[in-house]
């Protein structure tokens, strides 16, 4: 038994140390290039998603009579109601079409212009949209705003897989996680951003809301910024085997000069791969070794979507009035819903390395199923009782609380940490068209849910955040301050690939090529000397 101690107590001392260095390092990952890159990618990006998703509410009274018109002075007779409620909502959902598109695009785009790149030239798609849509009334049609639409979802589509890809390979796996939750939290400042500047003293006008849309050519900030920043260090070193610039990006991004341990880390993963050749959608479907990855990538992807916050944004205005706040208010009022947002994600980009991925998530739906029942009870009720309207503005506030500290952004940082370099682009293709088929599901269905069950269409909504809390309650392993071959491991027993993975590592221990061990030990030159690079 004596011999079972010693690498027992040597465990101990190991994750005592490795507690230790967390510790320390939390605060020293965060260098300010790994900062800029975050931010300035999250803003001509994610923020742009949650812009657009939100700017076509405050002034759609207006858009409307734009419609109509135009309509009349093409046509000479005004656009009956049923044909201007078929236009506005192809103009509202068109969005979700475009942003698959996107998400279809987006692996060949990234796999060929690289990470930096592809969200670089991708600002050429939300300026063309922005100068559509803003123009439209001046030109006096609405097929470009519609058009402008369309473009701006295809940007959304490859913005939204792009950029979580970048930020997972730029970051140390410590601050992975807070790095990650960037994308929710611009997508927060986004939606915001729209309630506030459609405020009627700002754009929220019939003269000035074309001006709303123009203001996504502020993206262009990106367009300035990025290009002194460096590309994805595992996309350089992995794809283009380009070890010198891989090193200058992890000594950019990290802060230090010393990057040994980190590309000893990516050279690992890729002795594990048989190849870096990009990995197509079907053959990952095929691999038995991601197979519960991708299921459940599908799964968190499809909750992000129907677990019912689109309804909580249809109903709001309604609950408010029936609060007894006067109309003309509700618009102001309705900012403390973007508020509650942005504060919710960015309490959880806080917090997500300290509690991990696992406990949010599955306590976000958690959350989200108990204020759905509330929910549903007050708004059946509060005809009867006086103050059950303001117990609705509560859970209103607190299902979108629920929903941004888990639910709402940790589903892009699980897909880049689920997945190998190659099969990377292709796992978040996967994750975006699910996310923008239940976003355009969810746009086409839940007026028949809520016609046919009234105010217990929540029940729906709490049933699907059951379903997916619970899936992820069996299924999901943390994946906190994990390397990809730790989080594989703890897929493989479900996977059932464990003996497999054996084989495939004892093949490449003895099946090295030369090309592989060039690769293995490349040498990079530095003022004249040649250095050996860590294997």
């Amino acid at each position: 038994m004596e011999p079972a101690a010693a690498p027992e107590a040597d465990t101990l001392v190991e994750r005592e140390e490795g507690g230790r260095r967390e510790g320390r390092s939390a605060s020293s990952n965060w260098s300010g290039s790994l900062i800029v890159a975050s931010l300035t990618g999250a803003f001509g990006s994610s923020f742009l998603y949650g812009y657009n998703l939100s700017v076509v509410n405050a002034p759609a009274v207006y858009i409307k009579k734009f419609y109509n018109e135009t309509w009349e002075r093409r046509y000479g007779f005004s656009m009956d109601e049923s044909t201007l409620t078929l236009l506005w909502s192809i103009t509202v959902s068109i969005f979700a079409i475009g942003g698959l598109v996107g998400a279809i695009i987006v692996t060949p785009i990234v796999k060929f212009f690289g990470r930096k790149c592809t969200l670089l030239l991708n600002n050429v798609f939300a300026v063309a949209a922005a100068i559509l849509m803003s123009l439209s009334q001046v030109a006096g049609s609405f097929e470009m705003l519609i058009l402008g639409r369309i473009i701006m979802g295809v940007d959304a589509g490859i913005s939204l897989s792009a950029l979580p890809m970048y930020l997972s390979e730029i970051s140390p796996k410590e601050i992975r996680g807070s790095l990650g939750q960037v994308t929710a939290i611009f997508i927060c400042v986004g939606v915001f951003m729209g309630q506030v500047l459609g405020l009627p003293e700002i754009f929220g006008t019939v003269i000035s809301f074309p001006f709303l849309y123009g203001i996504s050519v502020a993206a262009l900030i990106q367009v300035v910024i990025l290009p002194f920043l460096p590309e994805s260090p595992r996309y350089l070193l992995l794809e283009k085997h380009n070890t010198s610039k891989a090193e200058k990006a992890f000594q950019t991004f990290l802060g230090k000069e010393d990057v040994s341990q980190e590309v000893e880390e990516v050279l690992a993963e890729s002795r594990v791969q048989r190849n870096t050749k990009l990995v197509s959608v079907l053959q990952l479907l095929r691999t038995r070794a991601v197979r519960w990855q991708v299921i459940t990538v599908v799964v968190t992807m499809g909750c992000y979507q129907l677990c019912g916050l689109n309804a909580i944004w249809y109903y709001t205005n309604n609950i408010f009035s029936e609060a007894g706040i006067n109309r003309e208010t509700i618009p102001y009022v309705t900012l403390s819903t973007g508020a509650v947002e942005t504060l919710a994600a960015v309490s959880s980009g806080l917090v997500i390395e300290r509690l991990g991925r696992r406990p949010l998530l599955i306590g976000g739906f958690g959350l989200m199923i108990v204020f759905f029942a509330v929910l549903t009870v007050s708004l059946t009720l509060q005809n009867n009782v006086s103050w059950l309207p303001y117990l609705s503005i509560f859970c209103i506030l607190a299902i979108i609380a629920s929903f941004c500290i888990g639910p709402g952004g940790i589903p892009f940082v699980l897909t880049g940490e689920f997945f190998q370099q190659s099969q990377r682009p292709a796992a978040f293709m996967v994750a975006g068209t699910v996310n923008w088929l239940s976003n355009f599901a969810v746009g086409l269905l839940f007026p028949f849910i809520q016609s046919g069950l009234q105010t217990y269409c929540f029940l729906v909504f709490a049933a699907i955040c059951f379903a997916g809390a619970t899936y992820l309650f069996f299924v999901l392993p943390e994946t906190k301050n994990k390397t990809l071959n730790e989080i594989s491991l703890a897929f493989a027993k479900r996977n059932k690939v464990s003996l497999e993975m054996q084989e495939m590592n004892h093949y490449h221990e003895e099946r090295k090529s030369s090309a592989e061990q060039e690769s293995n030990f490349t040498s990079s030159v530095d003022n004249g000397e040649t250095k050996q690079a860590i294997v």
